[in-house]
């Protein structure tokens, strides 16, 4: 299936902005005001959302980030882990020192207790090489079809990601994505999502045509309806956006303010799939430069 009713957040100890990641990450804005502040909001906005998740019935296992080592970004998780169905765990090289320090001993120990996860696949010794492949940031994967999506960047590796998916029994589908000023979308999560019959996508920041085909062609072999989001929208992280399973049907998770962006049209045809959850968590959005579905781990059991 594609999606999951079970997940992990990390409550963060010292979000902030982080400048290692500022080099790729055009999202990321700095805001005048002090650190305590900063964080009493976070975790006001974080704790809103766990809250709002279980509400609609996900399961949600929180992880309490340690204050030593500081770790600005510890609350997006999905980006050092994946949890797959057929007991598949993979460890991701990251692009920059201090989010290297986010992968914790003491969730996997936790998932190991949710399962018998019988394989492990370390690709962390890939920052050696200065080469990254980071997380359901840099995949998309539809694993109905057992395809994965990534736009290349300095944080998503082309041959990482072709060997990755052999390992896992996908068929790798890789292309070339920029903003409104040509520069490299640094995660696949900020433009495309992939759930129960659809797809969210922003076609226009695909500028070789040949590509943007392959991949239209990609879906529709897959029977996927897509929804096509504008470059505008993917500033307002209008494509980061995740499907769960919540008792009332699929449901998709993404922030207040990517939900005040899309058109009425947009929404409709979303909500012929799924239950919108708009989440507000604007301090976390504007500092971390992600979103809603960057600050969730999926655990497939």
């Amino acid at each position: 299936m594609q999606i999951t009713n079970t997940v992990f957040l990390v409550r963060p100890a010292s979000f902030s902005y982080n400048t290692q990641t500022a080099a790729s990450n055009t999202f990321q804005t700095k805001l005048e005001e002090t650190p305590e502040k900063i964080q009493a909001k976070v975790l006001q906005e974080f704790d809103a959302f766990v809250a709002k998740l279980r509400s609609v019935g996900i399961a949600v296992q929180v992880f309490e980030d340690s204050t030593e080592p500081r770790k600005p970004d510890a609350v997006f998780p999905n980006n050092w882990i994946s949890v797959h169905r057929d007991g598949t765990i993979v460890l991701y090289p990251m692009c920059t020192p201090n989010r290297r320090l986010e992968r914790n001993p003491v969730v996997l120990e936790w998932l190991e207790k949710q399962k018998d996860f019988v394989t492990q696949i370390d690709y962390t010794s890939y920052e050696t090489q200065d080469r990254f492949l980071e997380g359901t940031g840099s995949i998309i994967f539809d694993h109905n079809h057992r395809k994965a999506y990534a736009c290349l960047s300095p944080r998503t590796d082309a041959m990482l990601f072709e060997n990755l998916m052999v390992h896992l029994g996908y068929q790798a589908i890789a292309f070339n994505a920029c903003d409104v000023n040509g520069v490299a979308i640094y995660h696949t999560n900020v433009m495309m999502s992939i759930g129960e019959g659809f797809v969210v996508i922003c076609l226009e920041s695909i500028r070789d045509e040949k590509e943007r085909q392959k991949v239209m062609e990609e879906f529709h072999s897959s029977n996927l309806d897509v929804i096509a989001i504008s470059l505008e929208q993917v500033s307002h992280f209008a494509g980061n956006m995740l499907a769960l399973e919540g008792t009332k049907g699929q449901i998709v998770v993404l922030s207040q303010r990517a939900f005040d962006c899309l058109t009425s049209t947009q929404k409709q045809a979303l909500e012929q799939y799924a239950i919108l959850l708009p989440m507000p968590i604007p301090t976390i959005e504007a500092i971390g430069g992600g979103s809603a579905r960057c600050m969730i781990a999926e655990v497939f059991l």
